[in-house]
């Protein structure tokens, strides 16, 4: 076994592998940016390297650094994690060269899984489904033409070194790959310096389900069953989970085998995912391997046991698998929701900056319920402009799907984020929604459910209840410290609009709420809060929950998993005054070109009097690896540019401001 091993990684992926090294007793060194200086990764590894600036094209993707920091470290092995250099088979040639152990699959089968077109060979030669297509090279437009009118439209035109979702396109007639093939042909080329595309059949409401597969030097090869990654937007995966709602265990074991047969026939020996595209009658077919660790592995791991990185390590060392296909079986089921730093009320722009608070919720057992969270942050540091926006991994797991979901929309009520824009709201509405929790997913899901954007969603009748019974708990809490003498029993409480009148009596961690006129009361029970807390905790008739709540200029805004709404409590007379104010007018912001979130100027394209048309080019905006183009939404006359390229801006910071 290793000494030590050098994880060529940063965040939560660099952060996993150390905690499984220091479970096997093997020392760590982690290589950083600058960026990373203080990340918590270098802080917990027993050793750390600078290898240059921020942008990874200097830093994470040089080889030469990884290669010295090893020399000047003793590392016998290097761990790749995700991302960055973890499919490159040079890479991995490098290290054997140089006499240092690649913690992954041997270079033969990094290449054979890499490409494509040739994955696509192997796989039929290996006699695993594939989805009807051309496997081979395509000569023009008109070849192009010829093939999708054979295999039958819809088809998908794909580049063959794709990935991240780019080179792809989806044509539905003879005159979307006419158009479609040439750009994707572009595409690819500049994204990838590959021009080589392939043509498959499009699978209408397809499900994203992979089989994770592990494999060691003596030729064995099991697989851990499958993940069901159809909750997509963008082609990223966004919600996950273990195993999939749709597979019943013929389907299962029939993945399986396949799975299996592709890896033996590359040699593969190591962790790895096969990908398969389903139809919704259980037709699967072959998509491509990932020939490193997934995101996703957390879900694996839950409901087999298996610490896939150990074995990672395990295989690489030479070990044999401790175990054969019959040792391995489900156990209960989990879920994984991806904690993104983007806004989603906002079309899902990043969201970069500083983690004023990070406060996850609890990681362990509660009962039949198990929660995880993999992060490589900490309250207090920055989510950079230079990476992936992924804050963290949250997982539940428990007996059934049901059960993991329950804990999953918990677990993201307990998960608190202030500094930036985050996605737990959006998470935590598709745990609540029936088409969800029914299993009825396909990658389509976000764009079905979502057609017009996330705007939150309407409150339930228990959370307005909720809500009522917070705002009137949390103002009494603070008329009570403030002037005990205008504590009272009965208030009225305006939510977003509505008014209810409310009798709120006792006190400290328990309330009875009645709401009069209406027949109903209620018990706050078990209440955590004190002035300043963002969370407030409780349960309401024996349903615990947790509330974000923050101060506003009248009363308090409070969210519940994605519904939030404005509480006002005043007493009957100030109701009544408050009715007569007038409405406040929107700031006027039609002259304005705001930036949609924060990020680097890459270019400001307009001068100080320069006549603008709707749909002009105005600036280039850069953040998480993204390049976000902005454009005049009406003609003007350019008054004050508020930004110039190369300066770093917050989100809604004026950009342009017309005359």
């Amino acid at each position: 076994m290793f000494s030590k091993i050098l994880i060529a990684n940063r965040g939560e992926i660099a952060v996993r592998i150390i905690k499984s090294c220091r479970k096997m007793g093997i020392a760590t060194v982690v290589v950083y940016s600058e960026a990373d200086a203080d990340s918590m990764a270098v802080e917990m590894a027993d050793e750390s390297v600078a290898i240059g600036p921020a942008p990874a094209s200097e830093s994470y993707l040089v080889a030469d650094k990884i290669v010295a920091a090893c020399r000047r470290t003793g590392a016998e092995a290097v761990h790749p994690g995700f991302g960055f250099l973890s499919e490159n088979a040079g890479f991995a040639r490098r290290l054997a060269d140089e006499g240092i152990v690649f913690i992954g699959p041997n270079p033969h089968a990094i290449e054979a899984m890499g490409d494509k077109i040739q994955s696509k060979k192997f796989a039929v030669a290996a006699g695993v489904s594939v989805v009807p297509g051309h496997v081979g090279e395509i000569d023009d437009t008109a070849h192009a033409i010829k093939i999708a009118e054979e295999i039958g439209y819809p088809v998908m035109l794909k580049a063959s070194a794709g990935g991240g979702g780019k080179g792809i396109r989806i044509a539905w007639n003879r005159k979307d790959v006419e158009e479609g093939f040439p750009a994707v042909r572009a595409e690819a080329k500049a994204s990838f310096g590959d021009d080589r595309i392939f043509i498959e059949k499009f699978i209408v409401n397809p499900r994203h389900i992979e089989i994770q597969v592990l494999g060691d030097k003596h030729g064995h090869v099991v697989h851990l069953f499958e993940r069901e990654c159809s909750i997509q937007r963008r082609n990223q995966k966004v919600i996950e989970e273990a195993p999939s709602p749709l597979l019943d265990q013929a389907t299962r074991m029939a993945m399986g085998a396949q799975a299996v047969k592709l890896a033996q026939a590359v040699g593969y020996d190591s962790a790895g995912t096969v990908e398969f595209v389903a139809g919704q009658d259980k037709s699967f077919f072959f998509l491509e391997m990932n020939t490193r660790l997934q995101v996703e592995h957390p879900v694996t791991e839950l409901i087999t046991g298996v610490d896939l990185v150990e074995q990672m390590i395990r295989s690489a060392a030479g070990e044999p698998l401790p175990f054969g296909q019959a040792d391995l079986s489900i156990d209960g089921w989990a879920i994984e929701s991806r904690i993104y730093a983007e806004d989603p009320y906002r079309g899902f722009l990043p969201s970069i900056g500083r983690l004023v608070r990070y406060d996850p919720p609890r990681e362990g057992e509660f009962g039949p319920v198990k929660v995880r969270n993999d992060a490589g942050v900490r309250e207090g540091d920055e989510i950079s402009m230079f990476y992936d926006p992924m804050i963290s991994k949250l997982s539940t797991w428990a007996p059934d799907r049901l059960q993991a979901i329950d804990a999953m929309g918990r677990a993201l009520e307990d998960f608190h984020i202030e500094g930036l824009g985050q996605n737990i709201p959006f998470l935590a509405a598709v745990m609540d929604q029936e088409r969800f929790r029914s299993g009825n997913l396909s990658t389509n899901y976000i764009k079905d459910e979502f057609a017009d954007g996330f705007h939150g969603t309407k409150p339930t009748d228990f959370q307005r209840n909720l809500m009522a019974a917070v705002g009137c708990a949390m103002h009494r809490t603070l008329t009570a410290r403030a002037a005990p003498q205008l504590v009272r029993r009965e208030w009225v409480v305006v939510e977003n609009g509505d008014k209810r009148l409310v009798r709120l009596t006792n006190g400290g961690g328990a309330f009875n709420v009645e709401f009069v006129g209406e027949g109903r009361k209620l018990n706050l029970t078990d209440v955590v809060w004190r002035p300043g807390l963002p969370v407030f905790r409780g349960a309401l008739d024996g349903v615990n929950f947790t509330a974000q709540v923050k101060p506003a200029a009248e009363g308090f805004v409070i969210r519940h998993r994605a519904a939030q709404a404005h509480v006002l409590v005043l007493t009957p007379r100030s109701a009544e005054l408050h009715e007569k104010l007038p409405p406040k007018k929107a700031a006027d912001t039609s002259k304005l070109i705001l930036s949609p979130m924060p990020g680097l100027v890459v270019s400001l394209d307009v001068a100080v009097g320069q006549q603008v048309s709707a749909g002009q080019q105005i600036a280039i905006i850069e953040a998480m690896k993204m390049q976000n183009i902005i454009r005049a939404e009406r003609d003007g006359v350019v008054k004050v540019v508020g930004a110039a390229a190369g300066d770093s801006v917050a989100a809604d910071e004026v950009l342009v401001e017309f005359a």
